[in-house]
């Protein structure tokens, strides 16, 4: 069991440390099926990450899918309550189209999801753990947070059209301050509230920072509570000391027909893309008929196989060579001394082909020579 570490490949590893993780903090493992009913994804399409699903009949002809997401799984499984939290982890194999292939994958994704009475706490919990879970996969990572309770209030009492939103939101995800003025100006909308969205898209930076700019704006006291909850989600991540990996940036926008609060995305370096992705989704909640509120975040280990792809990681650390004559005895105590200090050995008459090693080694009589070192 000392040694365990040696035969874990790397998203394994990451997988443990995350599980250790949550459970430290009373999130219990959650368990579920593998499929749920397609009429669950149809109707939240736009919550997906894919709008690719495989589907099947089940036996009694109703039309099942292999589930590209987590999240609604568990928000339909899980009971109503909100007068507590229900804290949950999981470690679950989603099925959806890969991004650069086309092709459908399997996908381990790992994550948590609190849903109930959401406080404060909660969500500054959540966040930490998102701060956490980027720091048990690399210490070179940035956390990204938004809250979409001030990018709502910067569009109150603006009439714009559905297509107009969209157009909106996604120049915001773009920080095109000359898409946002374009769809501003195609839509009517006024210059004051075109100024703030201008405002908002290019404000960026360590969290105190950020939070002060906010202060001073003249629309400030319509975002004093998304503030406020910057400010708390602020003092919990100082305390734990990854404050100075965090960065506001209010072109982290979801969907707002699915979150309503804090939102956040997760990169490492080495990844062009989010490694992590969550958020405060009660609108979902709403959607789903259930009152109590929700939080969680995802973690994409696929995304990781890109850091590992130039590491020095090896089949085995070492290949034994031994003769047509040699000793069981002496193969095997050869063996056992390797392994003894920490190796991992593979022990052939001739070496194999295709098989990565850091060192190989040639047993003589007794006496084990070393042939070649690629450490």
């Amino acid at each position: 069991m000392n040694n365990i570490n040696s035969v874990l490949e790397n998203d394994e590893k990451i997988i443990f440390r995350l599980r250790e993780l949550y459970s430290k903090y009373g999130y219990m493992k959650y368990r579920m099926s593998k499929f749920e009913e397609y009429d669950l994804y149809v109707r939240n399409k736009d919550f997906l990450v894919s709008e690719n699903i495989i589907t099947f009949t089940d036996v009694d002809g109703k039309l099942m899918a292999l589930k590209p997401d987590v999240t609604l799984s568990i928000i339909k499984n899980s009971r109503e309550d909100t007068a507590s939290v229900q804290k949950m982890y999981y470690n679950e194999n989603v099925y959806r189209a890969s991004s650069e292939t086309r092709a459908f994958k399997e996908i381990m994704q790992t994550g948590l999801e609190a849903i109930g009475d959401i406080d404060d706490y909660c969500i500054c919990e959540v966040v930490m753990l998102a701060a956490k879970s980027l720091e048990c996969i690399s210490k070179d990572y940035i956390l990204d947070i938004s809250h979409m309770g001030i990018v709502s209030q910067a569009m109150e009492g603006i009439e714009i059209s559905l297509n107009g939103k969209t157009a909106l939101l996604k120049a915001l995800g773009e920080k095109n301050v000359g898409g946002i003025s374009a769809v501003c100006a195609a839509e009517g909308i006024d210059e004051k509230s075109t100024d703030l969205l201008k405002k908002l898209v290019t404000v960026y930076g360590a969290p105190d920072k950020v939070i002060e700019k906010l202060k001073s704006l003249p629309q400030a006291e319509k975002f004093s509570d998304a503030i406020k909850q910057l400010e708390n989600i602020t003092e919990m991540l100082t305390l734990v000391g990854c404050a100075d990996k965090v960065r506001i940036d209010f072109s982290v926008v979801n969907d707002m027909g699915y979150y309503n609060g804090v939102v956040f995305k997760g990169f490492v370096n080495g990844v062009p893309e989010g490694v992590l992705s969550g958020g405060q989704y009660d609108n979902l909640m709403r959607k789903m008929s259930r009152k109590s509120g929700a939080i969680g975040f995802a973690v994409y280990l696929d995304l990781l196989e890109r850091i590992y792809e130039d590491s020095h990681d090896y089949d085995v650390s070492t290949v034994l060579l031994y003769d047509e004559d040699a000793k069981l005895c002496d193969v095997n105590n050869a063996v056992k001394k390797l392994i003894d200090k920490g190796e991992t050995v593979i022990a052939q008459k001739t070496k194999p082909e295709k098989l990565t090693y850091k060192k190989l080694v040639r047993l003589c009589k007794t006496e084990v020579e070393e042939i070649e070192n690629n450490a």
